[in-house]
């Protein structure tokens, strides 16, 4: 597929078949996509939930009542749902599991490199939490990137997405014991197949022009 072609088939699946599931082979390069994310200095300040069941999907949907219900039935029907959590410390346990993990990986030729990655991460970090003050902002900010992995790899796997911030954050962190991992909700994406009956797919995609939002040097 042209990048053109690409760029304009993907959208946002406001209704899904309630029938397909996604195959569990490609439910497992899920996960290892959301592994592999990128993040500023590689520092994943993540954690991503994948609710596959009924009930799974049912305790998510605790999170779209009120307000938010209109948003249950992207969660209900979809085949599975991906909660994308952001940390809320990046500490220094944090920083040495990271480093320990990159050593495994054989991402060092020496004690100097190893110690040169976790000092330059470090400064990063408390660049962000000191003299910035906006580590969270900064960490959902990671988050996010992960996030953009996710939608434009499963749209490359044929499955549909759904984005959404409509959710009520506190009963899901509840629900999720968030705070036991240090962690809070930041986006829900359930993934699955679009209904026949979505009229977002009906829809043409629209964007600015790109004379608006390009500027050529």
């Amino acid at each position: 597929m042209h990048i053109d072609e690409y760029a304009k088939a993907r959208y946002t699946t406001k209704a899904f078949d309630p029938a397909r599931r996604i195959p569990q082979d490609q439910v497992t390069q899920i996960e290892t996509l959301l592994r592999f994310s990128p993040s500023s200095t590689n520092v994943q300040p993540w954690h991503f939930f994948i609710a596959g069941t009924d009930e799974g999907k049912e305790r998510i949907a605790k999170a779209t009542t009120g307000f938010y219900s209109f948003n249950a039935p992207k969660v209900l029907n979809a085949s599975h749902v991906v909660v994308f959590c952001t940390r809320n410390n990046v500490d220094e346990a944090h920083l040495q599991a990271v480093l320990a993990q990159e050593d495994k990986d054989g991402r060092f030729h020496d004690a100097a490199t190893r110690d040169g990655q976790h000092g330059g991460r470090s400064y990063f970090v408390n660049m962000h939490r000191f003299e910035l003050r906006d580590v969270q902002h900064w960490m959902e900010k990671q988050v996010y990137l992960a996030l953009g992995t996710l939608l434009y790899s499963v749209s490359l796997l044929g499955i549909d997405a759904c984005p959404m911030e409509g959710f009520d954050q506190r009963i899901l962190d509840q629900e999720l014991d968030l705070r036991t991992i240090g962690c809070t909700s930041s986006v829900i994406v359930p993934l699955g197949y679009r209904a026949a009956d979505d009229f977002n797919a009906k829809l043409p995609k629209s964007r600015l022009p790109g004379d608006a939002i390009l500027t050529r040097l």
